[in-house]
């Protein structure tokens, strides 16, 4: 056997016995390395330099993507909230901004100082705060020839200023609305790198700066700063922190449905052995989806499936900015008709303004039948009583309970928010062009998983990060790996690596 090989087989031999004694020694015994100095005697320094740069090159290609948590609150009910949000900071020094998580548009922007119209004060308890671009020393203007300016038309009405700023335009399907112009400054947030939780680190994003607000985005009851778009195009913070190799090209999250919300938020994937996927149609500004079918009690309605196709004005479409739901009109008579036909014998059926709802005494989960929504590629989302009803008031010692699923009048959208969302596993896996989803427990931890180069690391606790735990775990799963890769290093260069 030649000798390359001899050292091989001798350093796969030596891995085998530790891994053994890390593996049946466990728990407090440790593992001891006897490291004798090799020699470096007929090897040129310049021959050493370059098995250096060999390595540094490995370990810069090995460098993992980090997993970046972003805290949640709000709540779904639109009795109380009606929307979810979450802190950014930005600019130097860093201020901290209250902005809804919103996956039906692409930008992130806040609130600029002087702007028209913007509100003061929020009836959701929290500080609002302004951007100030000269009173943070990172911040650049882009300019109206800058090729990010050209990004915005994607997902903006873009035009220009005399003063030669990139300004924007955006327009919500509430009719509300907001302009400004684009910064260029530090986004601060907290990451998962390798074994450890990374606190304060920031990337230089592009985002909007609103001097004008019209709408319901004036109004202080629910007010935020702003706007945190998870869309796809390329000034989304998704796609730009991940054009930059700092996370994946996926988010996730999470939102709770009771007991106050609030929920997860990561950029990367969430890993639950009981996600299913669908496709995302290609080319759409949106998250479209092909919803096929949908089943009452297990039985599919009559609803051709024409009427959820993508086309002009058409389609399914997921999107966490969206409080309640909304049916394809074909679709929301079949579906009414349904629910009202099953409870028919245990409730009594009534109008509300306009709202189909139902008078009962008794618990909703034992009453009212589980919906299926059947998409293309195989994938089900099962909705719960409680993820299609709203419970209105009480008449009598009787509780109101009406459909929270609406229509739109005369379109053919379809549009699945937090009303439906909540309590669900959802992953934007937009590297592989696919939505997943699966019941859970959003008040519970979750395992998020990023993809380097050697394959996948999963860490516990994301958006409940328990550093010690996190950190000690994956430590000692990467014992073996990193014995193996230490051994192997010194049979083939007869050198140990820079640690």
């Amino acid at each position: 056997m030649p000798p390359a090989r001899i050292l091989v087989s001798q350093a796969i031999a030596a891995a085998a016995v530790l891994l053994l004694t890390v593996a049946v020694g466990g728990e407090g015994k440790g593992v001891v390395l006897k490291l004798e100095r090799a020699s470096h005697e007929g090897v040129g320094m310049s021959q050493l330099r370059h098995r250096d740069r060999v390595r540094h090159g490995r370990l810069l290609q090995q460098q993992p993507l980090g997993v970046v948590d972003f805290s949640v609150e709000g709540t779904y009910d639109p009795y109380l909230v009606g929307l979810y949000y979450t802190r950014v900071k930005l600019g130097t020094p860093a201020k901290e901004f209250y902005v809804q998580i919103d996956t039906g548009s692409d930008v992130l922007w806040v609130s600029c100082n002087p702007c028209n119209g913007c509100p003061t004060s929020s009836g959701l308890q929290i500080e609002l705060e302004f951007f100030d671009p000269p009173g943070s020393s990172t911040a650049q203007p882009i300019s109206c020839s800058d090729q990010r300016c050209a990004l915005g038309v994607q997902s903006s009405d873009s035009g220009c200023s005399g003063q030669n700023q990139c300004g924007y335009t955006f327009q919500y399907g509430d009719g509300s609305g907001t302009s400004g112009y684009y910064v260029y400054d530090s986004l601060y947030f907290d990451s998962i790198v390798g074994d450890s939780l990374a606190s304060n680190n920031s990337a230089p994003v592009v985002f909007g700066c609103s001097t004008s607000q019209t709408g319901d985005l004036t109004k202080p009851d629910r007010a935020v700063d702003g706007i945190f778009g998870f869309g796809q195009q390329g000034l989304s913070v998704i796609s730009q922190l991940s054009s930059q190799g700092i996370t994946p090209y996926s988010f996730s999250h999470c939102l709770r449905g009771e007991n106050g919300g609030g929920g997860i938020l990561v950029l990367g994937q969430i890993v639950e052995p009981n996600m299913v996927y669908t496709p995302l149609v290609p080319s759409q500004p949106h998250y479209n989806v092909n919803l096929q079918s949908i089943a009452v009690s297990g039985q599919t309605l009559n609803i051709d499936s024409s009427v959820f196709a993508t086309s002009n004005n058409r389609g399914t479409i997921i999107d966490s900015g969206t409080t309640l739901a909304y049916l394809a009109e074909e679709a929301y008579d079949p579906f009414v008709t349904a629910i009202t036909q099953t409870v028919s014998g245990s409730v009594r059926p009534l109008l509300s303004k306009g709202n189909q709802c139902y008078l009962t005494t008794s618990s909703v989960s034992d009453i009212f039948p589980p919906v299926t929504l059947n998409f293309a590629g195989g994938a089900s989302m099962t909705l719960r009583p409680q993820d299609y009803l709203l419970q209105q008031n009480s008449i009598g010692g009787a509780a109101v309970w009406c459909i929270g699923i609406q229509k739109i009048q005369g379109q053919g959208i379809t549009i699945l928010g937090d009303l439906v969302l909540k309590d669900k596993i959802v992953v934007y896996d937009l590297a592989g062009q696919r939505i997943g989803w699966a019941n859970y427990d959003c008040s519970s931890s979750v395992n998020v998983s990023t993809t380097t180069s050697t394959g996948k690391t999963e860490f516990f606790n994301a958006g409940q990060v328990d550093n010690s735990n996190s950190a000690n775990y994956a430590f000692f799963k990467l014992i073996p790996s990193c014995l193996v890769a230490l051994l192997l290093h010194i049979a083939f260069f007869g050198v140990p690596p820079l640690l």
